[in-house]
C-alpha cells in the first residue's frame, strides 16, 4: 500500500503573478513557463516594440507641434467649415496609446528579467494592431495636409537633442541589468553572441551619436546676439481677436516692437485686415447677412463691414483655450470689436513708433479694384500719416510704381531667395516661416545687411533657438509668453557640453561594466553552491515534454512527495503511474 504525504504548499507569488497575468492572462503557477518563447510569439514581440517606437516618434512630433496648433486647426476649419480644436483628440488618442503600449513594453521586460516566456495575450495583440494601424495612418494624413511641419522634428532636436541623447544613454545603461542576466543565465553560446553584439552596438552608437548633434545654443556664450524682436502675428490673438484694435493693443502691452497682419480690399476701395479669404470665422456674417457667408470678405463695401461684430466670436469658440483667464472688462471690450482697418493699425502704429508688414491679397479679376489695389492700399498709408520707414512692404507686384509713390517704405519679400538677388532688387527685408532658414542661412543673410523675420513662433524653446542662430526678429502669435523669455532657455560652450558628453559616457561604461561583472559573479557562485536556477513548478519536469493534458498541469501545480524508509511511494513510483519515466524523463509508451 502506498502512502501519499500531503501536498506541498507553495509559496504565493503575487508579483509575478500580476505581471503574467496582465501581459497574457497566465494568472495560475502552472500556466507559466521558462521555455523558449516560440517564433510567433517573437514576432508579436517585435510588432510591439516597432509600434512602441513608432508611437514614440507620433507622441514626440505632436509635443513638439504645439507651436502650430492654430495652423493646424485653420487647415481644419479650410477642410470643413467649422471651427473646431482638432488637436485635443489627436493628443488624447496618442497619449492613451502611448501609456498602453509604454506599459506593456515594462510587462515583456520583465518577463525578460525574470525568465518567464512571452505569451502575449490576444486581447493585446488586437491592441497593438490598433495602435499600429491608427499611428500609420495619421502619418499618412499628417504627410498629405501638413507635411511641411515634419520639420519641426528635426528644429526641436536642436533644443533637445543633448539632453535626448542624455536620457536614451540612461536607458540603454538600465537595459544591461536585463542583458547581463540574460547572457549569464544562457547556455547557448551563439544567443550570448548575438545579445552582446547588439547591446554593445547599441550602446557604442549612443556614445558616439553626439558627435552629430548640433544646436546653435551650443555656441560661446559672448558672441550670442541680441535679444530678437517680436512683432505682434495679428495682433495678440491668444489673449483678443485677431486683426482687431484690441488685439494690437493688448500686443503693445506685450512689448512688441511691430505688427504683422494681413489685408483685402473692399468693394469701395478701402483695404481692411483679414486673414480668411470669407468673413464666417471671425464675425457675425450669418446673422446680419444669412446669405452672404460665403461670399468673399473682399465683395463687401466697407459700409456692411463696419456693420460686422468681430470679437464675439472669439469668446464663443475659445480658439486658445483663454477665455477662462480674461477679466469681464476685457470680455466687453471683446465683444464690442468690429473690422479693423488698415488706416486704424498705421495710425496705431504711429503713434506707438511701432512697424508694420502686411501681406496684401489681390481682389478678383472682376472685382472693381482688380487694377487700383495698389494706389487704394497706398492712400492708405498716405493718408494715416505713419513715417514711411515703419511700414514694410511685401507684394512684387508693382515695385517700381511703389518706390516712385512712396520711396520711404521698407521693401520686404514674402518669397525665399539669396542675399545677392534681394540686394539687387533693394530688398531689405525677409519674411519666411520659421522652418525655411536654417542657423548657415541666417547668417548669410546677416552678413549681407538683409533682416531676417521668422513666424510664427509661439514657444520659448523655438524663440530660443532662433536667437541663438542670430534671427534679429520673430512673428509671434503668443507675445505675452516671449516676454518672459528675457535669455536662451539653454545656452553652452563646445567644451561645456563636451565635458557633458565624456562624462555620461564613462558613467554609463563604469555601470554597465559593474553591472556585467555583478551579474556573472553571482551566477558562477551560484551555480558552484549546487543550485540549479529552477522553480519549484519545474521539478522532475523537462521543457521537452510537451504534453497539454489536465494531468501535466495537475503535475506541475501539485507536486508529491514520498519516503521511501517509511514505505511510502517514491516519486520515481509517482512518474510511472502517471505514464513517465524518471530517469529519461520521456513519456512512457502505452
Amino acid at each position: 500500500m502506498v502512502k501519499h504525504q500531503p501536498l506541498q504548499v507553495y509559496e504565493r507569488q503575487l508579483c509575478l503573478s500580476c505581471i503574467t497575468g496582465i501581459y497574457g492572462c497566465r494568472w495560475k503557477r502552472y500556466q507559466r513557463s521558462h521555455d523558449d518563447t516560440t517564433k510567433w510569439e517573437l514576432l508579436w514581440s517585435f510588432i510591439l516594440l516597432f509600434t512602441f517606437c513608432l508611437l514614440l516618434v507620433w507622441f514626440y512630433f505632436w509635443w513638439e507641434a504645439h507651436n502650430d496648433y492654430n495652423e493646424f486647426n485653420w487647415l481644419l476649419y479650410n477642410r470643413s467649415g467649422e471651427w473646431s480644436d482638432g488637436t485635443v483628440p489627436i493628443l488624447a488618442t496618442t497619449a492613451a496609446g502611448f501609456t498602453y503600449l509604454s506599459f506593456l513594453m515594462v510587462l515583456a521586460l520583465c518577463h525578460i528579467a525574470l525568465g518567464q516566456q512571452l505569451n502575449l495575450h490576444w486581447l493585446h495583440k488586437i491592441g497593438v494592431t490598433a495602435a499600429l494601424l491608427t499611428t500609420i495612418v495619421g502619418v499618412i494624413s499628417v504627410n498629405q495636409t501638413w507635411a511641411q511641419e515634419w520639420d519641426i522634428v528635426h528644429i526641436s532636436l536642436q533644443a533637445t537633442g543633448p539632453f535626448l541623447h542624455i536620457g536614451a544613454l540612461a536607458a540603454v545603461t538600465a537595459l544591461s541589468w536585463i542583458v547581463a542576466g540574460q547572457v549569464a543565465r544562457t547556455e547557448k553560446t551563439k544567443f550570448q553572441v548575438v545579445v552582446m553584439m547588439l547591446y554593445i552596438c547599441t550602446l557604442l552608437g549612443l556614445y558616439v551619436v553626439p558627435i552629430y548633434i548640433t544646436s546653435p545654443c551650443i555656441m560661446d556664450p559672448t558672441a550670442l546676439k541680441p535679444r530678437p524682436d517680436v512683432i505682434g502675428h495679428h495682433g495678440a490673438p491668444m489673449l483678443a481677436p485677431e486683426n482687431t484694435l484690441w488685439s494690437f493693443q493688448r500686443a503693445l502691452q506685450m512689448n512688441v516692437t511691430g505688427f504683422e497682419t494681413d489685408v483685402a480690399v473692399s468693394l469701395d476701395g478701402v483695404p481692411f485686415l483679414m486673414h480668411d479669404h470669407t468673413l464666417r470665422r471671425t464675425t457675425d456674417i450669418g446673422k446680419v447677412f444669412p446669405g452672404r457667408q460665403l461670399d468673399k470678405a473682399s465683395s463687401f463695401n466697407w459700409t456692411d463691414l463696419q456693420q460686422l461684430n468681430a470679437g464675439q466670436w472669439f469668446l464663443k469658440n475659445d480658439p486658445f483655450w483663454t477665455v477662462h483667464t480674461l477679466s469681464p472688462h476685457e470680455k466687453h471690450l471683446i465683444a464690442n470689436q468690429s473690422v479693423c482697418s488698415l488706416e486704424q493699425l498705421l495710425k496705431l502704429a504711429s503713434y506707438h513708433n511701432s512697424t508694420v508688414v502686411f501681406r496684401l491679397s489681390r481682389p478678383p479679376p472682376e472685382h472693381p479694384r482688380y487694377h487700383s489695389w495698389i494706389n487704394d492700399t497706398l492712400q492708405a498709408v498716405q493718408q494715416s500719416g505713419i513715417p514711411q520707414s515703419l511700414v514694410m512692404w511685401t507684394p512684387d507686384e508693382h515695385r517700381a510704381q511703389v518706390r516712385q509713390q512712396a520711396p520711404g517704405l521698407i521693401q520686404a519679400s514674402l518669397e525665399k531667395q539669396s542675399p545677392q538677388t534681394l540686394q539687387q532688387d533693394g530688398i531689405r527685408r525677409l519674411l519666411l516661416r520659421y522652418n525655411q532658414a536654417n542657423a548657415r542661412e541666417v547668417r548669410e543673410y546677416s552678413e549681407n545687411e538683409i533682416r531676417l523675420t521668422l513666424y510664427t513662433v509661439n514657444e520659448p524653446w523655438l524663440y530660443s533657438v532662433l536667437w541663438c542662430s542670430g534671427v534679429s526678429s520673430v512673428s509671434s502669435e503668443a507675445p505675452h509668453i516671449l516676454k518672459k523669455v528675457p535669455y536662451p532657455i539653454w545656452l553652452m560652450s563646445p567644451d561645456e557640453y563636451c565635458l557633458m558628453w565624456v562624462s555620461a559616457d564613462l558613467i554609463s561604461f563604469a555601470v554597465v561594466i559593474g553591472i556585467f561583472i555583478f551579474q556573472s559573479y553571482h551566477m558562477i557562485r551560484y551555480r558552484m553552491s549546487g543550485m540549479r536556477s529552477y522553480n519549484p513548478e519545474q521539478i522532475m519536469l523537462s521543457a521537452a515534454v510537451r504534453r497539454s493534458s489536465r494531468d501535466l498541469n495537475v503535475m506541475k501545480e501539485k507536486l508529491i512527495f514520498s519516503e521511501v524508509r517509511n514505505g511510502v511511494g517514491s516519486a520515481e513510483e509517482f512518474y510511472v503511474d502517471n505514464g513517465y519515466d524518471y530517469y529519461t524523463n520521456q513519456a512512457i509508451s502505452q
